[in-house]
């Protein structure tokens, strides 16, 4: 029987994985209890690979281990069982996990994404390779409501692939545009592979997703930058679409209205609206277009005037807060018969000689209360301490709250907007002009397909991640509130049935089971290869070669990147995370900026021959003339692509820190 390539390259490999774990026993002077640590570590990834149940692969290798562990003491081993069991189930950040998924799997069935790829393609229409850009457009936006690689590139692979291929698309381009394009929702915030790493390292989930806002823009366009670059370098590989292709028709009202299909669609509305071209056109379908048209200029009005008076409005409680409680704690510190004293030592803090020195106020030795008060009142204006003479006392800073704001409600007071916002006020009406002048009655109608595609689905990620990101809710509040709006986006394109609902409760029951099983397996795990010293072995050994910063990333990154080939991501993150986390610190490395190069590195191992998983969801839907071989060579520019986003983040580290330094430094 002949094996196939696959067969023979997984073999090798863990023929590999075995002779290493037996040359280290046999090689080293003494074994010690580390060692029996990495040969289950490598039991581990051999049985994974053979095709054992992740989950309970690393639960049963972690029992068995840690019974050796413990000298064969049953009860310990059961005992650390439960315990690492029960630290993951009370672990609050997983609550996430489970509602982001049914967020996404209700709102993939609520087959948004055929619009949104229809009504983004005719958007783009005059760029260079626009059904390619199109379709990574469509992936990214998709990939961030709903997170599930497999699914959108199945999705995708149904929907753009023949529609690329019948407009004359090479196999090799269309392909890896769809397989890296579904590939960003591993980056892109809402992440379920962010929520697991931030819960595996200890790092913020928030920090995560704000962390990873910006790379994954990034990375998308690469992508856009390079499918731009190879349609017009090689017009073969993405030839411009027909007129055909490009033609919207019109519905029969604006039929009557336009003169032809280019006639810009403001001036001819306002036209209509006082012409004779309306004799049969009712004036409220006018009205109504005219209200989609005037929409941007509404909202850019809105938001214009929104950031004028934040920009504007200065709020000066912080300063009275910040004086009540200077007050508070001078009187705390004073004897309760009196009001504010110097201090009882003639060694303390003297005033200086002369005149011209800070003095008490005339007629006392201290700084007292007024006749008739008991205790620390308001300052001046409202019968408090009276301020010492002008020339000699003590005065307020420039800019000092008024007493009233003192006294209780926060006032606010303005100031002259800066000049980047008339910059950008600016530049937001230049644009708006450009949009009007661009605006003919056929890019209405693609307008007005983006409007009940694209801009529902925005809106959903904008509420969940802006309310993530600004501290407004915690993820699993903001996964609740995205649940609800793929709940009401399903109600709203009437896609809501007892079987949308019965098989994404299922799907998300079946998803969410398998991450909780693997953290319990993994807790386990990472309990008992600490407890043989595997931990400590692995650290003596990175540290004994002196490696630097960079080298340490560099390697880092290179074995999670061959990692990637044989394992999933989830089973990465669980099993040799917790390897390289305590390590980090040796090298004065931010978890967070690592979880960033392992999020774009595990992309890249997920697009990586000949264990890529995103290649085998697009070959089950392709047609049969496709084959894996022409998935791959598409895969290969995208996945340079990503080594590239790496080497520009780990240049650039402010492309994922600057963000979360800018939120949360505080």
């Amino acid at each position: 029987m002949k094996i196939r390539k696959e067969l023979w390259f997984g073999f090798s490999l863990m023929a590999l994985i075995v002779l290493a774990a037996l040359y280290m026993l046999v090689s080293v002077p003494r074994i010690e209890s580390g060692h029996i640590g990495l040969l289950m570590l490598s039991l581990v990834v051999v049985a994974i690979m053979l095709g054992f149940p992740t989950a309970f692969t690393l639960m049963g290798m972690g029992m068995i281990f840690t019974w050796l562990a413990y000298n064969r003491d049953i009860t310990k081993t059961l005992d650390l069982m439960v315990q690492s069991a029960f630290k993951v189930m009370g672990n609050d950040v997983l609550i996430s996990i489970p509602l982001f998924v049914f967020m996404g799997y209700l709102v993939e069935r609520a087959n948004l994404i055929e619009k949104l790829f229809r009504s983004l393609h005719l958007a783009l229409v005059r760029l260079p390779g626009a059904l390619a850009v199109a379709t990574l457009v469509t992936c990214a936006v998709f990939a961030t409501a709903t997170g599930i690689v497999g699914a959108v590139v199945t999705l995708m692979g149904l929907l753009a692939l023949p529609a690329m291929l019948r407009a004359g698309y090479s196999v090799q381009l269309s392909a890896g545009a769809i397989t890296a394009g579904g590939c960003l929702g591993i980056l892109i915030p809402p992440s379920v592979l962010l929520i697991v790493y931030g819960a595996t390292a200890g790092v913020s989930v928030v920090q995560l997703y704000a962390g990873a806002f910006f790379p994954g823009l990034m990375l998308a366009g690469l992508y856009i930058l390079y499918v731009i670059l190879v349609a017009k370098l090689k017009p073969s590989m993405a030839p411009p679409l027909s007129m055909a292709e490009r033609f919207v028709p019109l519905p029969p009202l604006t039929e009557k209205i336009a003169t032809s299909h280019a006639t810009r669609a403001l001036p001819g509305l306002l036209m209509a609206l006082k012409g004779s071209r309306n004799q049969d056109v009712p004036t409220g379908y006018i009205l109504r277009q005219l209200f989609i048209v005037l929409l941007p200029a509404l909202l850019f009005v809105f938001v214009a005037l929104w950031s004028y008076r934040s920009v504007t409005t200065v709020a000066i409680e912080e300063v009275s807060t910040m004086a009540r409680i200077g007050d508070t704690a001078s009187a705390a510190s004073t004897p309760q018969e009196g009001g504010l004293a110097e201090p009882p030592s003639d060694d303390g803090v003297k005033e200086p000689p002369g005149a011209g020195g800070v003095q008490e106020p005339p007629g006392a030795d201290g700084v007292k209360e007024p006749p008739g008060a008991d205790a620390v009142k308001e300052p001046p204006g409202s019968d408090g301490v009276k301020e010492p003479p002008a020339s000699d006392g003590v005065r307020e800073p420039p800019g000092a709250a008024p007493a009233s704001t003192q006294a209780g409600a926060a006032s606010a007071q303005t100031v002259p907007a800066p000049k980047g916002y008339w910059i950008g006020v600016a530049a937001g009406g230049a644009a708006l002009a450009l949009f009007y002048a661009l605006l003919s009655f056929t890019r209405l109608e693609v307008f007005k397909m983006l409007l009940t595609s694209f801009f529902p689905l925005l809106i959903l990620i904008m509420a969940v991640l802006g309310s993530i990101v600004m501290g407004l809710a915690t993820p699993t509040e903001a996964a609740a509130v995205g649940a609800l709006g793929g709940f009401l986006l399903a109600v709203a394109y009437r896609q809501l049935t007892f079987s949308v609902v019965k098989e994404s409760v299922f799907l998300t029951a079946k998803t969410s089971a398998m991450v909780c099983w693997l953290f319990v397996g993994s807790a386990i795990f990472s309990a008992a290869f600490a407890l043989l010293g595997g931990q400590e072995l692995v650290e003596r050994w990175v540290l004994s070669m002196n490696l630097t910063k960079t080298q340490f990333l560099v390697l880092s990154q290179v074995i999670i990147f061959v990692l990637g080939w044989p394992l999933e991501w989830t089973e990465i993150i669980v099993i040799f995370m917790p390897i390289f986390i305590p390590l980090l610190d040796n090298f004065g490395v931010d978890p967070l900026f690592f979880g960033l190069l392992v999020a774009l590195n595990l992309q890249t191992a997920f697009l990586s021959p000949p264990v890529a998983m995103a290649a085998f969801y697009l070959k089950g839907v392709s047609p049969p003339h496709v084959s894996l071989n022409q998935i791959f060579l598409g895969m290969l520019p995208f996945m340079g692509i990503q080594i590239i986003a790496i080497i520009l983040l780990y240049q650039f580290p402010a492309i994922g820190l600057w963000l979360p330094q800018l939120l949360y430094s505080r």
